[in-house]
């Protein structure tokens, strides 16, 4: 603010004056593409661009939304293709389950997802925004189109030629809770499996009021989300745009406007030859954008790759006789008029670190037991010494079945002079997934433990595979 304008503001009012408007001054453009300059919310209704890219992105959203319903639905070896149940801590994936103790298999897979994002934002930019993401998939392609119907816009999008009726209203927003209760459920079996699901839904809440408290908590922000904030989602509460300045280079591609073949742009009337660019202004690349951005500004944080820009722009270079791409999927380089580089550093170190975690993601795969053997001192005592001067130890060993049938487990220890015995051998048969606490007791005589009161030992876990187990442990006993 200058000098000049800070002392108006000191001024007093003089009679008849209008009054100031505020200390600050009004901005000369949006703040944020949904944000006007007085604070306001800016509702935006894109215009719809049906052109190759379009069409392309329907295709993947509608196979996402098919893939999202049904994954929980199928089975592979008797297991959820997908299932992730915190309360038992064990997570399913493609059939193979994971637990708290695989703590490698689990950084590994962590570590996978996420170079696999970095590589594909240095390759193809903000691929995952525009074509994978479930906010932009079910805000453009199931939402946005309940709007159109309702306002009367279907196929061409913008501001409706009415203001909706209450009724109008109140329907569009039952249409809205109904969807996301779906999505919902969706979202829960995902965590507690169908099965379990279909038990819920089929009581009453008050036998489960947890899970009815998460579904509806669940509904409840997904309906927030896509009736209200929308589009800023990806403008505010995402931070994969802000990483994106350190993800992308010079040489990933991007959703770009050619400013070169563009600019100066065509203002009214103009020549063939008179040196104007090829875009005539027409605007209609900010009318279809989904975040209310002008692609023509340059690379945005806001941009989510959504290609109706590219799509818009083609369709009026067509209609005015010039080439389409003027706003394309480009490099920032490429754009300058220099060689775009496919090869370089983040696209060959990438690769290489996911090379590298998948071999050994594989490896620890291949070598995981199909059953998990532990051995837990049990309470009391740490040895008891017998009326026949023998020695006893007690233990729990806990089993957990990980393979694809039942299974029956035996014991046995190589040394012949430990006598095994198993106190209760109900949990030595496991179902699929199946967890037991199997109490065994291990007698010795006492000379065994003489010196160092301790005496190591292997016992053997073995399957109907047959794979076998090795646990090492130490027996107790009393000193020479």
């Amino acid at each position: 603010m200058s000098t000049e304008q800070l002392e108006h503001r000191a001024q007093p009012q003089q009679a008849g004056e209008q009054p100031s408007a505020g200390p600050l001054l009004p901005a000369p453009e949006h703040v944020l593409s949904t944000l006007e300059s007085d604070g306001k919310r800016r509702w935006l209704k894109p215009r719809l661009s049906k052109g190759k890219w379009w069409h392309r992105r329907r295709a993947v959203a509608y196979v996402l939304m098919i893939v999202f319903i049904a994954v929980p639905h199928l089975r592979w070896h008797g297991k959820p293709l997908i299932q992730l149940d915190i309360t038992s801590r064990e997570f399913t994936i493609l059939a193979h389950t994971f637990l708290p103790t695989d703590t490698l298999l689990l950084a590994l897979l962590m570590l996978l997802a996420f170079v696999s994002i970095v590589f594909i934002t240095a390759v193809a930019g903000r691929a995952w925004c525009g074509w994978g993401c479930p906010q932009t998939v079910y805000m453009e392609y199931l939402f946005r189109p309940i709007d159109r119907l309702f306002e009367g816009t279907v196929g061409k999008g913008g501001n409706g030629r009415r203001s909706l009726s209450a009724p109008a209203q109140v329907a569009r927003f039952i249409v809205y809770v109904l969807l996301n209760m779906v999505l919902a459920h969706t979202f829960l079996a995902y965590f507690v499996g169908t099965e379990q699901l279909s038990t819920w839904l089929l009581g009453s809440p008050v036998n489960h009021p947890v899970a009815f408290a998460v579904m509806a908590v669940t509904t409840g922000l997904l309906t927030y989300d896509f009736y209200f904030f929308r589009e800023q989602t990806c403008l505010i509460a995402c931070p994969y745009g802000r990483f994106q300045s350190v993800m992308l280079d010079r040489n990933s591609m991007i959703v770009a406007y050619d400013d070169l073949r563009g600019e100066p742009r065509k203002k009214g009337k103009h020549q063939p030859n008179d040196g104007a660019g090829d875009c005539v202004d027409c605007n209609r690349c900010v009318v279809v954008c989904p975040t209310g951005i002008d692609i023509r500004k340059g690379l945005q944080m806001e941009c989510i790759n959504c290609t109706q820009c590219i799509d818009a722009c083609d369709d009026v270079m067509l209609r005015v006789g010039s080439k389409p791409g003027l706003i394309r999927y480009s490099s920032q380089d490429a754009l300058q008029g220099k060689k775009h580089r496919l090869l370089r550093a983040r696209t060959v170190i990438y690769p290489l670190i996911l090379a590298l975690v998948g071999t050994g993601f594989v490896l620890a795969l291949s070598t995981k037991y199909g059953f998990d053997a532990r051995i837990i001192r049990g309470k009391g005592a740490p040895f008891t010494v017998q009326q026949d001067e023998s020695v006893s130890n007690s233990f729990l060993l806990r089993l957990v079945n990980r393979s694809n049938t039942e299974q029956r487990y035996e014991l046995s220890v190589d040394s012949p002079s430990i006598e095994l015995q198993v106190i209760d051998d109900a949990g030595l048969v496991l179902p699929i997934d199946g967890t037991a606490m199997v109490p065994i007791q291990f007698k010795f005589p006492a000379s065994l433990t003489q010196g160092d009161g301790n005496e190591p030992v292997t016992l053997r876990v073995r399957d109907a595979t047959p794979e076998e187990r090795l646990v090492e442990f130490r027996l107790l006993g009393p000193r020479s």
